[in-house]
């Protein structure tokens, strides 16, 4: 009988680093030469294919193990030593869209649906209506990103500050259900997110799913309060949290803060962190920045559906879109979905063997009424 996995706590991520991985000379060498010949081609990103950015094996089973990392026990990697030093910016978009290419289908993550998000600090607000992290200098709440497999590439560190905090959920959950078995059934019961704006505009401006997957489904956990709250908030025709609900959402709180299950990492340059949305919950200090423009904190952002992705309960397929092993799913749709970007899908999706269905509109708002207390 096979031994279910608990996930892992703090000291056990600081004591046993398999879940940091370094390039080797041979895997840097391709990376650089895919990216001279995506240069002379010259090609928009979206209009790129893996030939526009050819990997010797070397590079390519270097992305393979890191993201087989996030699909096990880990749900994380840190894949170090990219030469980012000596790449421009540009130099660093186009490589890193490259290489994401031979990851999966990358997905778009706002209301201005870009597919390659800069993670900096460009005066936004956090928590406000519609606020984003990612383009502030903020804590960030713990949350899970809409897709499969987050990846962050660091071009530039912090002055100060910028820590990365990961949680293990399946850890989280355990630990839950050690305290509070009863509350257990609450986390698979209907929650209500608002899309903060970035839905398309043939959707409702929030969506309803379950904290938890069902316990006959494969393990997959996703929480976003700040989103919880910001529905409650602007929607009055959303069901109101029920007490219950109110208890399990404080002690997921309490939880992920708990030093025996938070675990902070550093990035340094030319770092890539990949995460699994289904299996960590992870957030960030704050930080101070440099002085210079061009030292500040900048990492860049691909979120990715990866066709080694699990399959995902039934009831969250509303919100992603399919919940198919491997499929093309999840992202944020924004308003400025392209017909290039559309055709790039479809012609991504088929070189990474991925199943696709193409986008419904919704009719109604997916999910049944909240719990009442």
């Amino acid at each position: 009988m096979n031994t279910p996995d608990t996930g892992w706590r703090a000291h056990e991520a600081a004591a046993d680093t398999s879940w940091i991985q370094r390039l080797s000379p041979e895997a840097v060498a391709g990376f650089d030469a895919a990216l001279a010949h995506a240069r002379r081609a010259g090609k928009p990103l979206v209009e790129m294919t893996q030939d526009d950015f050819p990997l010797p094996q070397a590079s390519v089973d270097a992305l393979q193990a890191a993201l087989a990392c996030t699909q096990g026990h880990w749900g994380m990697c840190q894949l170090k030593g990219f030469p980012v030093d000596r790449w421009s910016e540009e130099d660093c978009r186009v490589a890193y869209w490259g290489l994401g290419l031979h990851l999966g289908v990358a997905r778009t993550q706002n209301k201005a649906s870009d597919i390659l998000n800069d993670v900096r600090d460009a005066g936004g607000s956090y928590k406000v209506t519609n606020g984003r992290g990612y383009n502030t200098n903020a804590q960030l709440d713990f949350h899970c990103d809409s897709c499969d497999v987050v990846a962050l590439l660091c071009r530039r560190t912090a002055k100060e500050g910028g820590a990365s905090k990961i949680v293990s959920s399946k850890a989280l959950v355990a630990e839950f259900a050690r305290r509070r078995p009863d509350l257990v059934e609450t986390l698979r019961g209907v929650f209500h997110y608002s899309y903060q704006g970035a839905q398309d505009p043939s959707q409702p401006p929030y969506y309803a799913i379950p904290l938890l997957g069902r316990a006959d489904a494969p393990f997959a956990f996703r929480i976003n309060r700040k989103n919880v709250n910001a529905a409650q908030r602007d929607f009055p025709e959303v069901p109101r949290l029920s007490t219950r609900q109110v208890e399990a959402l404080d002690l997921i709180d309490t939880l992920l803060e708990d030093p025996a299950l938070l675990f902070s990492m550093w990035f340094e340059q030319g770092d890539l962190q990949l995460l699994n949305n289904y299996t960590v919950v992870h957030s960030r200090t704050s930080f101070v920045d440099h002085e210079e423009p061009d030292q500040r904190r900048h990492l860049l952002r691909l979120w990715l559906a990866v066709p080694c992705a699990q399959q995902l309960p039934p009831d969250w397929a509303p919100y992603y879109g399919d919940d198919r092993a491997g499929s093309v799913r999840g992202g944020l749709r924004g308003s400025n979905r392209t017909q290039a970007f559309e055709e790039f899908e479809i012609r991504q999706a088929k070189r990474m063997n991925m199943q696709r269905k193409p986008f419904v509109p919704p009719e109604v708002p997916q999910g049944a009424a909240a719990e009442t207390a």
